[in-house]
């Protein structure tokens, strides 16, 4: 049996890779066209901050955009975030926030931007998938000094001042083949439009050969980042008691699951014992519920913990008997104050 699921998804590996082909000649020409102005970048009357990626997501990109938001804000700077709200049931312009209120459920505008509204409270966010044109309302209405693009390194019909690409630090090279054959969303050599790179998530593991020499090859200055655990919260605020060792179930739909799995184990207090993985953006019915409830009941669970940007998805589903948590963390720069430094010597440099 096992033999033949082996066979299965290498033949699966085979039909993806002229699929791989075709995208990335895509992408090459796309490319091509804006570096000799054939498609045209137009440019907004603000300071732009793209934070992006070349792979498919699990990078760190929402708690990137939030260490970087909270930081413009103690300078007392006016911070906007325009996302494309991956996931959404809208389209169009759609106001998440206007930095007091969040307008609506998580459907009409993606999972990330709610988190993001949730986490910062008077910053305004919008999603569109027309960047220029949610740019635009953003600056007629909010008026900011700043406005940090969440996801839009491959978005290029906008100008930025500033392209920050995040890279998963547990990133094998076997993992970077073009999609769908791997996960690169364009070949690595076009981290060189990048100004800065963070290498995420290095406290879960040392970055691989492979990722420390292609940093070193692009010659982009490059930055170690972390997530670090800082609690665990359940949906009413409440804390589960740490005296001693509790047996968890964690389930969890993003990019990066075996990241996830890694931050639970390393809580000395944590034992995980169950695991339930769903497809990055996952949209949770009642019956995802009843069935976490099932395996918690089965596996003698205490608490059962998920990520920050799955709860958002189930809060208003019923959550009753159920002891669940968000596993928070806090974005964290090695070397910050050299990248801020650098950082603002950019932005000047552009006005």
């Amino acid at each position: 049996m096992l033999e033949w699921i082996k066979r299965e998804k290498s033949y699966i590996k085979y039909l993806l890779f002229p699929l791989a082909i075709i995208y990335r000649l895509i992408v090459f020409w796309r490319n091509v066209l804006y570096n000799h102005n054939f498609f045209i970048s137009r440019k907004l009357p603000a300071k732009i901050i793209s934070v992006g990626n070349i792979t498919t997501g699990g990078t760190g990109k929402t708690p990137a955009v939030i260490f970087l938001t909270k930081h413009f804000l103690q300078k007392q700077q006016k911070v906007a975030i325009l996302s494309r709200g991956y996931g959404r049931k809208t389209a169009g312009t759609q106001e998440v926030t206007n930095g007091e209120a969040i307008h609506g459920d998580w459907l009409n505008f993606g999972d990330e931007p709610c988190l993001m509204a949730k986490k910062l409270p008077g910053v305004p966010i919008v999603v569109d998938e027309n960047r220029y044109r949610g740019g635009l309302y953003i600056i007629e209405k909010f008026r900011p000094d700043i406005i940090i693009l969440d996801d839009a390194f491959q978005h290029r019909a906008l100008e930025r001042d500033v392209d920050i690409v995040l890279i998963n630090g547990q990133d094998q090279k076997s993992n970077h083949k073009m999609f769908p054959y791997g996960l690169l969303r364009e070949p690595t050599k076009n981290l060189k439009r990048a100004n800065f790179i963070f290498l995420s998530k290095t406290n879960l593991n040392n970055p691989s050969p492979y990722l420390v020499e292609l940093t070193k090859k692009v010659d982009i200055p490059t930055y170690y980042s972390n997530f670090n655990y800082s609690d665990l919260i359940s949906p009413n605020g409440k804390k589960p008691k740490e005296n001693k060792e509790l047996k968890v179930l964690a389930f969890s739909g993003i990019g990066d699951t075996a990241g996830f799995h890694k931050m639970i184990k390393q809580q000395k207090h944590l034992r995980m014992v169950k695991t339930i993985s769903y497809t990055d953006h996952h949209e949770y019915s009642q019956a995802d519920i009843e069935k976490i409830k099932r395996e918690a009941h089965l596996n003698d669970i205490d608490i059962v913990v998920t990520t920050e940007k799955d709860m958002v998805k189930i809060e208003k589903l019923k959550l009753s008997s159920l002891a669940i948590f968000s596993l928070a963390g806090d974005f964290q720069i090695l070397e910050e104050n050299k990248f801020f430094k650098q950082l603002d010597q950019k932005l000047i440099k552009q006005s």
